[in-house]
């Protein structure tokens, strides 16, 4: 049974560790909003009519978004800085006089940074994905970033591209089909720039060409006119093959309990999701992953300072931190491109510095 002294030992830590993580995380969200703020208004500095309240309005909507890809940084920072206040106080030696051995003393700041990563990927993530689809809507209406964006739901496929001079077409579709680029029974209905239906166009299939939608057997509706039947109707556009794969709504403006659902849809819309897939199982990793790097602060930062060259290590230590983000990236890479298992460009970064930061600890500890 736990003494009241461990225990409040114990809470003592957690509040070190915390209270570093969420200045550290203030400060870094700060400086992340202020040159995200400058790039905005840099990019509407050619254009008029965008209020100054609105630019901070949109930094604002994307900083959850940025904020979940620096927590796992002020996570590290926050445990190395904990961990280097006990060891440079020598509390450190008075917790291990105590009898209490490196697992017992890092326990507090394991459990919160495992409660962080599930705060992140339970709650920030589902908050930050609303918050981004509405910058990135703003981002469209304000500063003219005409792209293609397509959707998946239930209803099937939803395409929308500008028309050079002519506002924009919304393209549906039922389904598709990854051999030759179809499209199965197509509708695209034209609006003019003040979102005014224009015309409409149905046919069955519809095949993606160099630079033009080609829709095979068309009936086009105009006004009250009768429909006309053209043997193909082209519809001009950007997209290549490629970028219909990758154009999908960004993984990130999906909440995290939709994921699934959204994956499932998508295949039997006739796409693989890998994307998707790979996204998730990483939100799943996280908060093992943040555990993890309580280990490796505390391998690189818990060097007795008798010792010497504790900056040293400690710089090692946040080396270390930015080779394993890096490497997260080239493998959940590798897993787009398919060389490697969802499941292994998704968990490897989180298990492999579980295995290094427990043998490192268990090295220091003599086993």
């Amino acid at each position: 049974m736990i003494s009241t002294a461990t225990t409040t030992l114990f809470r003592y830590i957690s509040r070190q560790f915390l209270v570093s993580f969420a200045l550290l995380l203030l400060i870094l969200l700060g400086l992340v909003y202020v040159f995200e703020t400058i790039e905005l208004l840099r990019r509407a500095g050619n254009l008029s009519g965008v209020p100054f309240s609105t630019i901070l309005k949109m930094g604002g909507l994307k900083l959850p978004y940025v904020g979940q890809i620096i927590v796992p940084f002020a996570v590290l920072f926050a445990a190395i800085h904990a961990c280097w206040k006990l060891n440079k106080t020598s509390e450190l030696v008075v917790i291990r006089a105590a009898g209490l051995s490196a697992w017992q003393f890092l326990s507090p700041m394991i459990i919160a940074a495992f409660l962080i990563g599930i705060a992140a990927t339970a709650v920030v993530n589902p908050a930050g994905a609303i918050l981004l689809s509405r910058f990135e809507q703003m981002e469209m209406l304000y500063l003219q970033k005409n792209s293609n964006l397509v959707t998946v739901a239930r209803t099937g496929i939803w395409l929308r591209q500008p028309v050079e001079g002519k506002g924009y077409a919304l393209v549906h579709s039922a389904s598709f089909d990854p051999v030759g680029w179809k499209l199965n029974d197509v509708s695209v209905l034209f609006f003019d720039a003040q979102d005014t239906f224009q015309k409409r166009a149905d046919s069955q299939t519809a095949y993606l060409r160099e630079g033009y939608w080609a829709l095979e057997d068309a009936s086009v509706y105009e006004g009250a006119q009768p429909p006309q039947h053209v043997p193909v109707f082209s519809l001009p556009t950007a997209l290549t093959t490629q970028q219909l794969e990758e154009s999908f709504a960004d993984p990130e403006t999906i909440s995290f309990w939709n994921i699934p659902e959204y994956i499932h849809i998508m295949k039997q819309a006739g796409f693989s999701g890998l994307r998707l897939q790979i996204y998730y199982q990483s939100l799943l990793a996280k908060p093992f992953f943040f555990a993890a790097m309580i280990l490796l602060a505390a391998t690189f930062s818990l060097r007795p300072q008798r010792f010497g060259g504790t900056g040293a290590m400690i710089a090692l230590g946040v080396g270390a931190g930015f080779f394993i983000f890096f490497m997260e990236s080239v493998l959940q890479a590798l897993g787009l491109s398919q060389k490697i298992p969802v499941y292994l460009a998704a968990w490897t970064p989180a298990m492999v510095s579980l295995l290094l930061g427990s043998t490192a600890i268990l090295y220091l500890e003599d086993g």
